[in-house]
């Protein structure tokens, strides 16, 4: 049940603000598990994006029916890059992750990728699973999202 209207569009500095609301709702942190440890330290978020912005990575805002829905990313050297996404809370299970995903899959032609996920977050192995990527491994670290040491999942798409 994919969304009809979902795109992407390069990343802003206008953007900020919506990230950073984005990115510190409890629920999607802990979701994503791995995250900077303070959720409200605003000059720490802001000096991170703006080197991001600087950088060469593709960074996108995830739009449905043209109003942003989270943030999608492709990071990292060569033959090392990982993506990454985040999706609103009022967008997830409606198919958003994962055409947001495949949309910037077909931005990034370079293979291969790679990607982590909790690894009790069936939802985006499920969507990283759903768009061509593998399990290639596991992985534990500490999860400031969590509070606690969580296993993640490695993910390779060729």
């Amino acid at each position: 049940m994919t969304p009809a209207a979902v795109s992407l569009r390069p990343l802003r500095a206008a953007d900020l603000d919506y990230l950073f609301a984005l990115m510190r709702e409890p629920e999607g942190r802990r979701m994503a598990a791995f995250v900077p440890a303070d959720p409200d330290d605003r000059a720490a978020f802001d000096a991170h994006w703006s080197r991001l912005l600087d950088s060469p990575d593709v960074n996108r805002i995830v739009l449905v029916d043209g109003v942003p829905a989270g943030h999608a990313a492709v990071y990292g050297p060569p033959g090392e890059r990982e993506v990454t996404y985040w999706i609103d809370r009022a967008h997830r299970g409606r198919g958003v992750a994962r055409a947001a995903l495949a949309a910037l899959l077909d931005l990034v032609p370079e293979r291969p990728l790679h990607a982590r996920a909790a690894a009790d977050n069936t939802a985006s192995c499920r969507v990283l699973t759903a768009c061509g990527f593998t399990a290639t491994g596991t992985d534990r670290g500490w999860a400031h999202g969590r509070g606690a040491e969580v296993e993640e999942v490695v993910f390779t798409l060729r």
